[in-house]
C-alpha cells in the first residue's frame, strides 16, 4: 500500500536500483514493471500523483481511430492489444463503451469509409464489435442530436476510465510488489558518481532536504520532461480542454464523436462519473509550466459552441458548466510546425549524461512506454524486453482489504463511508484538492466544487489526517481558490464579446 509517506532520511537508508521522477501514469508504469522483476525502485512527484496530464486526459482508453486515417496502424494495434488487456484485468476501472459517429449527408467520412475504418480497427483488436445504425436507432439513442442532415451512425467500442484512479490503482500494486512511492518530493538535483546517480530531494509537505542515491534514473515527467532531460528540448506541450456539465441539461447515454461547426476537428461528447463530459481543444500551451493549467475562455466558448450546435435545442450556456479542466499533452515535437491535431502520439525515449528520459505516447500505452524505458536503462536486457512486450501475464492482482470501489471505480459511491475512509488511510493525501480533484472526482462532478461534501466529512476528514481546526480552515480556503482559478469556467472577456 502508499499508506503513510515515508520522510527522505528513510528513503535514504535504502540503495535503490532505480529512481523513477514524475507521478503520472507513465512513471507509475515504469515502477510497476520495474517492481514486477524484483528492482527496488523508488518513484518521485513533486505535487500529487497524476496531477498533470494524467488525471487531466479524455479518460480514453482506446485505439485511436484517427492514429489509423493517419497511417500509423502499429501504435493503433498496439493501442487496441492494450486496450483489451486492461478491460480484461480491471473490470469496473476500464470498461468497454458504446461510441456513436453520426453520419450525414455530404459529410466525409461517409458510412462506407467509416465501415472499412472500423472494420479495420476491430480486426487490429481481434475481436468484431461495429454496426451501423439507422437514422431512427440513432434518434432513439440520442433524441437531442442535431437531425439536420443526419443519416444514421456508425456504432462501435472503446473504453472509459478514470485516469487518476488507473494511475492510483498501478501505484497501489507497484507498492504491493515492493516498490517505494511518495508524492510532494522534488528533485532539485541529479548528479552522476560513483557508477550511479546521487538524486537532491526537497520534500515539500514538511520542508525537509536530503539525498538518496540510485543505480538509474528515468525522467517519466511528460511535459515537464525537458527540464531534466539535459538534451535539447523535444516536448511540444499541446494543452487540452473539458468540460463538465450538469447531466441533466445535458443527458447523453453513448459516447459521441461529433465535429465542431468552425474548424470540423472531432470532439466527444460522452457520459462520465454520472455528469457530461466534453472535450477536447488542441492548442500550443506556451504558459508557464509551473502555473497549472486552466481553460481559457476562448475554450470554453469553442466547445459550447460546439455543444449548442450539435444539441440545438438544450441552450447549454456556463451556468451549466459544473467545472472545467485542462491538461497539458507530452507531444513530441515534429519540428514541423504542423497544427497541433496532426502531431503525432508516439512516445520517445532518449538518454543524456546516464539519465533516461521518456515522453510522449498515449494514456493507452503506458505498459509498453515503460518497457522501452527500462531497457534504456540497461536495468532490462532485449530478450526480457520481448517477452514483456508479448507476455500475457497478468499486470494486477487483488488490492488487499480494499473496498470494491476502488477496482469497480465508475460504479463507485464516491461519497461512500469504506470508499472515503480507504483513501483517507492508503492513498497519501495530503491536501483537499488531491481527495476533490484526484482520489474522487466530486470537487468536478458535483455543483460548487463539492463543498457540501466537504463540510459534511469534514470530522473524518480531520481526524484521519490529524488537521485542527485552523488546519482544516486553511485547507478549504486553498482548495476553493485553486478550483475557482484553475477548475472554475472563466468569465466572458471583451475579446469574447467582440467575436460573439
Amino acid at each position: 500500500m502508499l499508506g503513510k509517506r515515508k520522510n527522505i532520511d528513510q528513503l535514504a537508508s535504502n540503495d535503490w536500483d532505480l529512481l523513477v521522477i514524475g507521478g503520472g501514469i507513465t512513471g507509475a508504469g515504469v515502477m510497476l514493471e520495474a517492481a514486477r522483476r524484483g528492482l527496488k525502485v523508488l518513484l518521485v512527484e513533486q505535487r500529487d500523483y497524476a496531477w498533470g496530464t494524467s488525471s487531466r486526459s479524455s479518460k480514453m482508453v482506446h485505439g485511436g481511430l484517427r492514429y489509423i486515417a493517419q497511417g500509423d496502424v502499429k501504435l493503433t494495434r498496439h493501442s487496441l492489444l492494450e486496450r483489451e488487456r486492461l478491460l480484461k484485468e480491471l473490470p469496473g476501472l476500464v470498461e468497454r463503451a458504446t461510441y456513436l459517429f453520426p453520419l450525414r449527408k455530404g459529410v466525409f467520412p461517409g458510412r462506407w469509409p467509416m465501415k472499412a475504418v472500423l472494420w479495420l480497427y476491430d480486426f487490429l483488436a481481434g475481436i468484431r464489435d461495429h454496426r451501423y445504425l439507422s437514422l431512427q436507432q440513432v434518434k432513439e439513442r440520442a433524441p437531442a442530436l442535431n437531425a439536420e442532415g443526419l443519416t444514421g451512425a456508425m456504432c462501435y467500442t472503446d473504453a472509459l476510465t478514470d485516469d487518476c484512479r488507473l494511475v492510483m490503482r498501478t501505484l497501489l500494486e507497484a507498492c504491493g510488489r515492493g516498490g517505494e512511492a511518495g508524492n510532494y518530493l522534488q528533485v532539485t538535483r541529479v548528479e552522476r558518481e560513483n557508477g550511479g546517480f546521487t538524486i537532491a530531494l526537497h520534500d515539500l509537505a514538511n520542508d525537509q532536504t536530503g539525498k538518496v542515491r540510485a543505480r538509474q534514473v528515468v525522467n517519466a515527467t511528460g511535459a515537464w520532461a525537458d527540464r531534466f532531460s539535459g538534451s535539447e528540448a523535444r516536448v511540444r506541450p499541446l494543452r487540452g480542454s473539458h468540460l463538465f456539465v450538469d447531466p441533466q441539461r445535458l443527458p447523453v447515454n453513448d459516447c459521441l464523436t461529433v465535429m465542431h461547426p468552425d474548424d470540423g476537428r472531432p470532439v466527444f461528447v460522452f457520459p462520465w462519473e454520472g455528469v457530461t463530459c466534453v472535450g477536447t481543444t488542441d492548442l500550443d500551451h506556451p504558459q508557464d509550466m509551473d502555473i497549472e493549467a486552466s481553460a481559457s475562455s476562448q475554450e470554453v466558448d469553442y466547445l459550447l459552441k460546439l455543444i449548442n450546435s450539435q444539441f440545438p435545442g438544450r441552450d447549454i450556456s456556463r451556468d451549466d458548466v459544473f467545472a472545467t479542466i485542462a491538461g497539458v499533452r507530452p507531444v513530441i515535437a515534429s519540428g514541423k510546425g504542423v497544427d497541433p491535431s496532426k502531431e503525432r502520439r508516439d512516445h520517445a525515449v532518449w538518454g543524456d549524461n546516464g539519465v533516461v528520459t521518456v515522453s510522449g505516447g498515449k494514456l493507452t500505452t503506458f505498459r509498453l512506454i515503460a518497457l522501452d524505458a527500462l531497457l534504456a536503462t540497461g536495468l532490462i536486457d532485449e530478450a526480457t524486453h520481448r517477452r514483456g512486450q508479448k507476455s500475457k501475464a497478468p499486470m494486477y492482482s487483488p488490492v488487499p482489504a480494499a473496498p470494491a470501489a476502488v477496482d469497480d471505480f465508475l460504479h463507485a459511491n464516491q461519497d461512500d463511508d469504506d470508499f472515503f475512509a480507504w483513501i483517507l488511510s492508503q492513498e497519501s493525501v495530503q491536501h483537499l484538492d488531491d481527495l476533490m480533484l484526484r482520489r474522487t472526482r466530486l470537487g468536478l462532478t458535483q455543483p460548487r466544487a463539492g463543498e457540501a461534501i466537504l463540510q459534511r466529512r469534514r470530522e473524518q476528514i480531520q481526524a484521519a489526517l490529524g488537521w485542527d481546526d485552523t488546519l482544516w480552515d486553511t485547507e478549504l480556503n486553498r482548495y476553493l481558490q485553486i478550483h475557482e482559478q484553475f477548475y472554475g469556467v472563466p468569465a466572458v472577456t471583451m475579446e469574447n464579446r467582440k467575436a460573439g
